[in-house]
């Protein structure tokens, strides 16, 4: 039996794609990574075909690269690096399995984009931890994966965060599910019992998840997970500060964050915030020459119980700490209102993507740091661009905290 036909047999025959335009979608990204085409594309429909292809690669060794953001990708670790390699795209398993609006947990699919998931937890009272302005086929599991940092520092004490559970086909073809998900018994009977799969640690004394958070796929293919979720605010208030010195923007984040006051906070410069409002070159180059050089955003939020208690307590403190810096917050910096931000920031981008509209395409270095060191990044970025004769006003820089 061909390889088509017996991956064909798994799936149920419509879900496997070896058509030359088909093939070229996953062949290439917007990275500079070698140009190499899949063997074939297949498509499972769930946990258990997912668990067969995996035993299939297994007997015949054929590589397999698991895939669940759709369209345009930009990293490059999509793209085949051998020969006769088969992608296993999750875009269709795109279920959110079930909402626990007391624990504040969402459990979902590959293949559930922020799209997806905004409005299905918004019935529910609820808010996704999103990376800043992630794009409209962003894969929300493989944001969590991957490590994105969210906009809402106070929620994000470790890198696990907001990922709890994992249900995760090893490459050997065994399935397991990580941290509190792994049980005592199946996951239905864990809901009866009150069980939320939100505890991340185990089983036993060993993090699984952090090993399979990160490894681009390597380990197995994750065929679902539990994230998790913030109340929905039901009063906002937001805020800009600027500054034409970064280091004075980070100095009062790490006073913010000290306090856990705000919910998203986040400095950026001028080009990233135009890049973001703008949609086109042109618009994003009128905008950006009239923003100062950095600028933090912050926001106070709250919902439950006495939301203008909880909004006006920290306004007070917010106030106390950004004059003891020296630096005034306002809604409005160069005509860009605060607000019109916040609302960019509850959905995912628009399109064009936010990163394509300058000059239609880009390349991002993505790391994790700790903020004190933010400047001297920046600064070799800014060293680098010259020395290359690179435009440093077109660099976009965009730095999120952790508490």
């Amino acid at each position: 039996m061909s390889l088509i036909d017996r991956l064909k047999e798994i799936t149920g025959g419509d879900r496997v794609f070896d058509s030359p335009d088909v093939l070229d979608t996953y062949a290439h990204d917007e990275s500079f990574t070698t140009f190499t085409s899949p063997q074939c594309v297949v498509k499972p429909s769930g946990m258990e075909e997912v668990q067969e292809i995996v035993l299939w690669a297994n007997e015949t060794a054929t590589p397999l690269i698991p895939v669940s953001s759709g369209p345009p990708r930009f990293r490059g670790d999509t793209i085949p690096a051998v020969e006769g390699t088969v992608m296993v795209d999750l875009s269709g398993m795109d279920k959110i399995i079930r909402v626990d609006r007391r624990n504040r947990v969402a459990m979902i699919e590959p293949g559930v984009t922020f799209g997806d998931l905004i409005p299905a937890l918004e019935k529910e009272g609820l808010a996704p931890m999103m990376p800043f302005v992630p794009r409209h086929s962003k894969s929300v599991l493989s944001s969590a994966l991957e490590r994105e940092p969210i906009t809402t520092p106070r929620y994000h004490w470790e890198n696990l965060d907001p990922l709890c559970c994992t249900e995760v086909i090893y490459g050997s073809g065994d399935l397991f599910r990580t941290g509190s998900a792994a049980g005592p018994g199946t996951i239905k009977e864990q809901w009866k019992a009150g069980g939320a799969q939100i505890f991340a640690e185990g089983p036993s004394q060993t993090d699984f998840v952090r090993i399979i958070q990160g490894a681009e796929g390597t380990i197995g293919i994750v065929t679902w997970a539990t994230v998790t979720c913030r109340i929905l605010p039901k009063i906002r208030k937001h805020f800009l500060i600027s500054s034409k010195n970064i280091d004075q923007l980070i100095d009062v984040t790490y006073k913010l964050m000290w306090k856990k006051l705000g919910e998203k906070c986040f400095i950026l410069n001028n080009h990233t915030l135009a890049s973001v409002l703008g949609q086109d070159q042109a618009e994003v180059e009128v905008i950006r020459s009239d923003l100062p050089p950095w600028i933090l955003f912050f926001s106070l939020e709250a919902g439950g119980l006495m939301p203008e208690k909880k909004v006006a307590y920290q306004e007070a403190e917010f106030a106390e700490v950004t004059e003891a810096f020296g630096l005034k917050p306002t809604g409005i910096i160069s005509g860009v209102d605060a607000d019109h931000i916040a609302q960019v920031l509850d959905q995912p981008s628009t399109e064009p993507y936010w990163k394509m509209r300058f000059k239609g395409g880009w390349q991002d270095v993505f790391f994790l740091t700790t903020l004190d060191r933010g400047p001297t990044f920046v600064a070799k970025a800014l060293e680098l661009a010259a020395l290359y004769k690179y435009p440093i006003e077109d660099l976009a820089v965009y730095k999120a905290r952790r508490c």
